[in-house]
This record gives C-alpha cells, structure tokens and sequence, in this order.
C-alpha cells in the first residue's frame, strides 16, 4: 500500500500543469499584515500567510515549553560572557537586536505548490552534508523564476542572491509540508544554474535531525524558517509557540538539537545552547504585539543557531516592519534579562531520529 508521502508525489506529479506563477503583496501594516486579509492561495507567494499551519511536530525542539526546564550550572557564567563584560567596562550589558525589518533586513521566505518544478542545485562548498532533494521527490529544490528575476526573495535583496552575505534562501512545499533551504546562494548567470554553499530539506510532519557533524543552511545544522519572527503569526489569533533563532559573536562545539559546530572559542557557548526569558521580567509597558514576542521567548525560548553578534534575535525580510517601533523596543531588553537552559536539555518523552 503506498504511504502518504508517495500518494502525495503521485497527486503533484499529475497536476503539474497547474502551475501558475503570481506572489502576494505583503501589506504595509506596522508590525503584521491586517487580521482579516485571506491567507495567500496562489502558486509562488512571497512571505505567505502559514500562520494557521503547524511548523513541525508540537514536540519538536522548536515548539518545546522550556518555560520549567532546568537551569545550566554555568547559566550565569554563559550569560556573562554574552555580555562581554572586560576589566575597562565592568558593568557592560549586551542589548537585544532585532536582526530583522524591511528589505533588505532579515531572511524572506517563499511559498510554493507541490507542483513547483524541482531545480538542481550545484553546492560549493559543503556537497558532502547537502541534500540533493528530498526522499521520494525528484531532485533538486522547488525554486521558483522570482527568485533570479526580482528582489527581495533572498536575503539581501538581491535579485539572484548576488555575491556577498548569507544570502540565504528559504522555499515552503505547502503541499507536501516540505521546507527547503539553502546558505550563500546565487544565480550564476555564466554557467545558468543555481549554486549554494550548502542547503537542507525537512520534512516538517517529522522530527527528523541532521545526522551529527553535518550542517544544514545554518551553521548550527538546524532549519532556520521556524525559528524567525513572522509578522503573519503577530496578527494571527492566540500566542506564537516556538522559539527564535538568535547568534552570538563565536561558539565552542554543539549541543543538542545542533548537529554541527562553527567554532571553538572555550569560552563561547555551544551551538544549540538555549536561552529563556526570566519569568520575572515585566514586558507590561509594551505594546500587545511585542508582549507576543517576548512571551514566547519566556515559554519557548531562544536557540543559538549561528556566529553573528551578540544578542540579534532573527526574523523575516518584510516591507511591514517597523524599525522605529522594533529597535527600541528590543533595545530595552538585555542578555541579563535571560537565563540558560540546561545545555543539551530535551525531555524524555521526545523522539528525535536522524535521517
């Protein structure tokens, strides 16, 4: 008897002359796109509306309440370190930074039918830990003509990429719930073919995790989409209920849920390392929206994710953010603010098998 995945390859495969080729225009709003506007349904849409959607399992390391986990014997230590406290500035605290806002800041994300044609892409730098396509699905990523013809589709802005930053790519199958990303990605024009220094697909109906030492599109082998602040779910009714991906300025190895390293300053945490807002924090004197997002970094958290600067906290590339209203409100908030998870923590009850 086929399985769910196969039957869902079956009905792409023939309904590929379906495809179409029009996005969405964000609205402009402050801090998220109106309430009542109808999610996007069209076949390539720029920074859709997944807000009613399940991002990986309720289980998933993303989605985890770590709001009781157990502190780490080095929390304060940890913290200190971010802080970057040195003999000449003994009371040095590090602010928050939102890494996000209109283009070109933060990372888009694009959206995609099941019938969007899979594209090779040639991987420059890390082939070894990349993944070709995904199981069961012809190869390649479902990379759609905008993201070489217009900007704003990869981080950067850059139509095709360009040549310099992260440059990082991320496409959502919302027909068969697969996510494909890819890091340091270009359209090369001279041998017409799109390149990449690494890149991952997940399934998001699994908990499946990098096999250990392989990266992904992110350096700590992790997928970067569900751990970005989205302006779609700061509108949506009720809480948003995953952590954020956030960088600090070097790492030392990796802990669970990281499967790859990128450093090895003794002094750094470790790629997965997970902060939590403290429980005592007061975030009443902000607006309802930013209360949103800090009460998810209460209950879900923060997860060290990549070498960066201290505290930038990540989320998408729209058009309706505003910088105004997000800097100083992250600003006000300081690595002090927070506490660390025990390194490594994950409750018994979850299941994380790799690929």
């Amino acid at each position: 008897m086929p399985n769910a995945r196969s039957l869902r390859f079956l009905a792409a495969t023939l309904s590929l002359f379906l495809l179409g080729c029009s996005h969405e225009n964000p609205a402009t709003t402050p801090l998220g796109r109106d309430a009542d506007d109808p999610p996007a349904t069209t076949a390539v849409s720029l920074l859709e509306d997944f807000s009613n959607r399940q991002m990986f399992p309720v289980d998933n390391w993303w989605n985890q309440d770590v709001s009781m986990a157990p502190l780490d014997g080095n929390s304060a230590a940890i913290i200190h370190w971010i802080n970057n406290t040195t003999p000449a500035d003994p009371n040095r605290r590090q602010r928050l930074h939102p890494d996000f806002g209109p283009p070109p800041y933060g990372i888009p994300y694009v959206g995609v039918d099941g019938t969007q044609p899979r594209v090779t892409v040639t991987f420059t730098l890390y082939g070894s830990q990349s993944d070709a396509g995904a199981p069961g699905f012809p190869t390649g990523y479902p990379i759609p003509l905008e993201c070489r013809t217009q900007p704003n589709y990869i981080e950067g802005g850059v139509i095709g990429g360009g040549s310099s930053g992260d440059r990082h790519m991320l496409i959502i199958d919302r027909d068969n719930n697969l996510l494909f990303e890819t890091w340091a990605t270009r359209w090369n024009a001279a041998l017409s073919r799109w390149e990449a220094g690494s890149g991952a697909i997940f399934d998001m109906d699994t908990n499946n995790r990098r096999p250990d030492g392989w990266t992904s599109a992110d350096a700590a082998g992790l997928a970067i989409f569900p751990g970005l602040i989205r302006r779609d779910e700061l509108v949506a009714a009720g809480e948003i209920e995953h952590a954020f991906r956030f960088t600090t300025r070097a790492t030392n190895g990796y802990v669970w849920p990281a499967s790859h390293e990128a450093g090895n300053d003794p002094a750094a945490p470790p790629m997965g390392t997970r902060l939590r807002m403290k429980a005592g924090k007061v975030i009443t004197g902000y607006t309802p929206e930013l209360q949103k997002i800090f009460r998810a970094m209460k209950k879900y958290g923060l997860i060290l994710a990549d070498n960066g600067t201290d505290m930038y906290i990540q989320g998408t590339m729209d058009p309706g953010w505003d910088n105004d209203i997000l800097n100083p409100a992250f600003h006000g908030l300081y690595a002090d603010d927070f506490e660390v998870i025990e390194l490594g923590w994950q409750p018994a009850t979850t299941g994380v098998p790799e690929f």
